[in-house]
């Protein structure tokens, strides 16, 4: 039988994967026979050179029939994207997912270099670790992260690790560089990452520990991954420091002086609330 060909955001044609789609499906929260009627719905009207923006789309009217909160789990990748437009958002997210591994996060910190001081978008530590995160946020979904990118950051973390390793309470502590990002990284700039001994991380990489396997893990969603807000209410939450769903849902009454219509809100806080997993 012959496979059907699907074009990715990055132009290039693969062949259609019905058990990634499946997985997907039953990741977000779908029971295995709900994601195998729309995996047949799906594959019902399937033909080469349909994208996979316009599979997720289908997948995602026919996931949003059945239930709003699994919806808004399976809309992840467009839900990360519509972060925008600046990277600010993005690094509390990333902020946000490290503090739930049990770190303690700071957002936007300019950091002092053993040569110069450096701005750098994460910086997380325990008792063991530190970490020093540059976080790179892309709203063109076939964007990718290039060579430069890690060569560049790998200079200036090795400027801040060559000042702290020399402080009291860090010369036993794992320094580590990371670069998350919400889109993808060359081969080249995964191949660098490694030898240099960089933690890289994009939406599918590395297996298992991917942005979207934190998300998952986590159980932490954006806002954006919402339909029961227009979009400008969505960014007056964000401008608010109202990044999560889980946000939305533990600060009530600092959403409701915001100005949101009250019937609309209170639908909003339910379908947060179902999303997050702290309602049905």
């Amino acid at each position: 039988m012959k496979t059907n060909q699907i074009i990715k955001s990055d132009g290039t044609a693969v062949p259609f994967n019905p058990e990634k789609l499946f997985n997907s499906l039953v990741n977000s929260g779908a029971g295995e026979g709900v994601a195998r009627e729309i995996l047949s719905e799906i594959e019902s009207d399937l033909n080469s050179g349909k994208s996979t923006k316009d599979i997720y789309r289908k997948a995602y009217h026919l996931l949003r029939m059945r239930s709003k909160a699994v919806a808004g789990r399976y809309k992840l990748k467009r839900a990360i994207l519509d972060l925008g437009p600046t990277g600010y958002p993005f690094e509390k997210f990333v902020g946000a997912l490290l503090m739930n591994r049990g770190y303690s996060v700071k957002v936007g910190e300019i950091v002092k270099g053993k040569c110069v001081a450096h701005e750098v978008d994460v910086v997380a530590e325990n008792d063991h670790d530190h970490f020093m995160v540059e976080c790179k946020f892309h709203r063109d979904p076939g964007r990718k992260s290039a060579i430069q990118v890690p060569l560049y950051i790998q200079s200036r973390f090795q400027d801040i690790f060559a000042h702290y390793k020399k402080l009291p309470g860090y010369k036993t502590k794992l320094h580590e560089s990371w670069i998350v990002t919400n889109t993808r990284f060359t081969k080249d700039a995964m191949d660098y990452g490694k030898c240099v001994g960089m933690n890289l991380v994009s939406w599918d990489y590395p297996n298992g520990g991917s942005l979207k396997n934190w998300i998952d893990y986590s159980g932490l969603h954006p806002i954006t991954a919402m339909q029961g807000l227009k979009k400008k209410e969505k960014q007056l939450l964000i401008d608010n420091g109202i990044i999560l769903c889980r946000d939305l849902v533990d600060n009530i009454e600092k959403v409701e002086s915001l100005g949101i219509p009250h019937a609309r809100l209170q639908k909003a806080i339910e379908e947060a609330g179902g999303i997050c997993g702290k309602t049905e």
